[in-house]
């Protein structure tokens, strides 16, 4: 709980102090440090401010910088000691259980897309997450616990992201997190092999006075280009702790978690408070807004002053509406000024000139600790890519994938299929032998195992399906994809990034519809969203094969890719008529990172599978076994006639419940 939530008279152990740079420091200073016992002298007469008593002095504090002080109060102490312990609880006890919950560390992994870090949350929470090998996978917060010897670490795995702007929900839902939750320490993931644009998300960490620990992710790749870098020297300089880490292999994950603990512990000289210096004219302009931010704690406890400033010189139009909506005129009134002066004096945009200067200390940074290789290989990605996405062979390429992901979904889960089938009639003839005749023997067997095994056999082909579209994802390939379909997208009104949403929707509508978050214009996210129903996602496999079994034994994968091509076309025709009539015609930028091709793991690549199986599995217990139950069970009533008809193809016997 927090030290806000303490009435008169309540006393507690403080477990952590939150909050960052110059407020923490402050309230450290005045005896607000761990291990220490506060007691609640009496609130104001308008509940703001609180006097607290604390090692032997009184002090008072507003309730919003109370709020960032985590306590211990003795009633929670004797709920988390219920089970061990059934005496009084002494301030001995009390210290030793604020001690053993002060061993729980909130870290957030923040980090740009691609740059693996999905990859290390799995390694260490061993969440059953998807990895994807292009920008928006991960879109939403997930979280997952790490024990480092007696420490947990409570991860959560935050949105890629490019910057701490505000042009994605992304963006502004990763700095909320960390502004709002104050997540103990930062785990910046950065890829190795791209230091100059992932390290200009590091530099507004810097900005945020948070404790940060930097992963340099996929050290192998960097390895093998053949540059140097003297990261000890570029953490020295930034203040923060660089540790080489291989998500993939989990290389270096325990030497990351070890310097979470130590930077948690202030037991390192390498994380330490530094000041990025964006020139004489940007400094002073931040320094007069900062001075007026940092007059008001119920801002500056939660963002830092600088962060604030430079935001809104950037014009940033969160950070504006909300310092509007709390009527702090005095902050709005500075920031124009100060924005009109460098507008003036540089005569461009201030978020140019930040932006400028930003890279400018990346730049000088990289110059002290960086030295490339002067033997330049050609990359296997560009090799590659000289193929995949040539003018002429990309489409070719493209077709031939998805028809080779349909006709392998089919022809290979036919095995499967057959096993699985014979395995539930063996199944419906041992219940039926041992059970009595009788309507409760045919709802086990021909509603319960007959409905289960009519929705486990399509199994095999949903796996394989999502087999696939996990391959392309973890390679890059999906990237490429969007690439190469850009002019086509464009043709009815959206461009490449609305490709990959599409995509997705053949393996689920419900995350390929989140997944339209990464598309920045508005009009273009809302008709992605509407045509993507038409893509047919797994959902509707079990369905496609029925009736092509039933009805084109001969051509099931050419009528499955036919039927998966109807769906394009229509959603086509229905985006054509959208565009024209419901939204207006906006051509935004197709920006999009291509990662470089990397080989995915066998364990990854199967455990997304598996994860998207077990989902369908799920839902099986459901609705879908449902249904053909209480059809089965309904057929079973006295007096009524069975209405259950058989679809005899070749080899299979297909089984419909018409309900009556």
């Amino acid at each position: 709980m927090n030290l806000s939530e303490l009435t008169n008279g309540q006393e507690g152990i403080i477990v952590k102090v939150k909050g960052h740079g110059a407020f923490r420091k402050r309230i450290i200073e005045m005896g607000f440090v761990r291990g220490k016992k506060v007691t609640v002298i009496k609130n104001a007469p308008l509940k703001d401010p609180i006097e607290y008593s604390i090692m032997g002095y009184k002090v008072s504090l507003r309730r919003s910088e109370a709020t960032l002080i985590e306590v211990i109060s003795r009633k929670e102490a004797e709920e988390l000691e219920t089970t061990s312990y059934h005496g009084t609880i002494t301030d001995d006890l009390l210290t030793r259980t604020a001690t053993k919950k002060r061993k729980t560390i909130n870290v957030a992994l923040v980090g740009n897309p691609n740059c693996g870090k999905t990859t290390i949350f799995n390694q260490a929470s061993g969440a059953n997450e998807h990895v994807g090998n292009y920008s928006g996978v991960t879109i939403d917060i997930k979280s997952g616990n790490f024990h480092y010897k007696d420490y947990t670490l409570r991860v959560s795995d935050l949105p890629g992201t490019y910057s701490l702007s505000a042009y994605s929900p992304e963006e502004v839902f990763v700095r909320e997190h960390i502004s709002q939750e104050l997540p103990d320490i930062i785990i910046n993931v950065v890829d190795a092999s791209n230091l100059e644009r992932n390290l200009y998300l590091t530099s507004q960490l810097i900005d945020m006075d948070v404790r940060t620990v930097v992963a340099l992710n996929m050290y192998d790749d960097f390895q093998k280009k053949g540059d140097k870098l003297d990261y000890p020297f570029l953490g020295k300089m930034l203040g923060i702790p660089f540790v080489p880490t291989i998500g993939s292999r989990g290389t270096g994950v325990d030497d990351l978690f070890k310097t979470v603990v130590e930077v948690y512990e202030d037991k390192t000289e390498q994380a330490r408070r530094v000041k990025i210096n964006y020139g004489e004219n940007i400094e002073k302009a931040i320094g007069s807004i900062e001075q007026i931010a940092a007059g008001y704690p119920e801002i500056s406890s939660n963002v830092s002053p600088r962060f604030l400033a430079i935001k809104l010189l950037e014009k940033d139009r969160v950070f504006k509406d909300k310092v509007a909506a709390g009527g702090f005129s005095s902050i709005i009134s500075e920031a124009e000024k100060q924005t009109g002066k460098l507008e003036s004096l540089f005569q461009e945009d201030t978020e140019t000139v930040i932006t400028d200067a930003r890279y400018g200390f990346i730049a000088g940074a990289m110059k002290e600790t960086y030295k490339e290789n002067p033997q330049q290989r050609r990359r296997k990605t560009d090799f590659i890519d000289s193929v995949l996405t040539h003018r002429l062979f990309g489409f070719p390429f493209f077709f031939f994938f998805i028809w080779l992901m349909f006709q392998t979904t089919f022809r290979l889960g036919e095995y499967p299929m057959g096993w699985i089938e014979e395995g539930v009639a063996m199944l419906s003839q041992w219940a039926s032998s041992v059970l009595t005749p009788g309507p409760f023997t045919d709802l086990v067997v021909d509603g319960i195992i007959g409905g289960v095994g009519g929705v486990i056999v399509f199994l095999p082909n949903i796996l394989i399906l999502f087999f696939f579209i996990s391959f392309m994802e973890d390679t890059g390939y999906m990237a490429r994809a969007a690439f190469i379909m850009d002019k086509v997208m464009h043709k009815i009104g959206l461009h490449g990034k609305s490709f990959i949403p599409l995509i997705m929707g053949f393996g689920c509508n419900v995350p390929a519809i989140m997944a339209t978050r990464t598309i920045e214009d508005r009009n273009n996210r809302l008709l992605t969203i509407l045509i993507n129903p038409f893509m047919s996602c797994s959902a509707r496999l079990p369905v496609y094969i029925l009736l092509i079994g039933a009805f084109f034994p001969e051509h099931p994968g050419t009528v499955l890719f036919l039927l998966y091509g109807t769906g394009i076309a229509l959603a086509v025709i229905v985006a054509r008529i959208f565009k024209r009539f419901l939204f207006k015609k906006s051509d935004t930028p197709f920006v999009m990172e291509l990662p470089p091709y990397r080989l995915p793991t066998l364990k990854s690549t199967t455990r997304h599978m598996w994860f998207k199986g077990s989902q369908y599995l799920k839902k099986m217990g459901g609705v879908i076994m449902v249904a053909p139950s209480s059809s089965g069970f309904w057929d079973t009533i006295p007096g009524r006639t069975n209405r259950q008809k058989l679809l005899k193809p070749k080899s299979r016997n297909w089984c419909i419940n018409i309900l009556p």
